[in-house]
């Protein structure tokens, strides 16, 4: 058996798998909140001989949580969340979690996402402020204000970091554990007129793609030779007999 092809083939398929990531990621670097895929990859080992043999076992995605750059915009329906948070949304799938505070007000004065989806306050309810009371004011715990009245407050959740997480459209995801809402504003909490990008480092994703690059090409060259080998022992072996 010729293990070394199976080798090259699972390196091969492990690499384009971490190229579609990138391209995702490059793709999506001016998205606002969007968080960067990755992939990870571990040693599996194979007994089918006398000798172990390692492959590249199924590959692993994840969605990173680091926080993106933030950008003053001055616009009083951009916010950016502060700390580890999320703000909640409601979706025709339920319930998903965006760091993407770019909101709108509707005519009759629902606050939603740029996308059209619901913004949630702390119980999960959809919120509504007055469309005739001038643009809202929004205090660091997420309590928004018109006219000096409280109108209601901005949801902020945790997701516990050892959820996996799944992708909503381009900045919103879905936990497979439940987030809780955030009560406790020391370290987490929002800033009013300002957005935060994409936590996508396009050299670190250059630097990546390259890497990727030079190690196709040395798959590539292992297996060409692995070829060569094996047709120069098949002639030799039908010369002797």
């Amino acid at each position: 058996m010729q293990s070394n092809l199976y080798v090259s083939l699972s390196g091969q398929i492990a690499l384009q798998q971490r190229l579609d990531t990138i391209a995702s990621n490059v793709a999506n670097m001016n998205t606002a909140g969007y968080r960067a895929d990755g992939v990870s990859f571990e040693q599996l080992l194979s007994r089918a001989g006398d000798t172990p043999v390692a492959f590249v076992s199924a590959r692993s995605d994840y969605i990173s949580r680091q926080n993106g750059a933030v950008t003053k915009t001055d616009n009083p329906l951009d916010v950016a969340i502060q700390g580890d948070g999320w703000f909640a949304i409601q979706t025709p799938g339920g319930t998903a979690y965006t760091r993407d505070g770019r909101l709108q007000m509707t005519s009759n004065g629902d606050l939603q996402t740029l996308n059209g989806y619901k913004v949630l306050d702390a119980g999960g309810t959809a919120m509504t402020i007055d469309p005739n009371a001038g643009p809202p004011t929004i205090s660091s715990d997420g309590m928004i204000t018109q006219g000096g009245n409280q109108v209601g407050a901005l949801g902020l959740f945790s997701i516990d970091p050892s959820a996996k997480l799944t992708r909503f459209g381009n900045s919103g995801v879905i936990p497979d554990k439940p987030a809780t809402a955030i009560l406790d504003f020391g370290s987490n909490g929002v800033i009013q007129g300002f957005v935060e990008g994409a936590n996508v480092n396009p050299v670190l994703e250059m630097t990546k793609l390259i890497t990727l690059q030079r190690s196709l090409d040395s798959i590539t060259s292992g297996t060409q030779n692995s070829e060569t080998s094996l047709q120069d022992a098949i002639k030799t072996l039908g010369s002797s007999s």
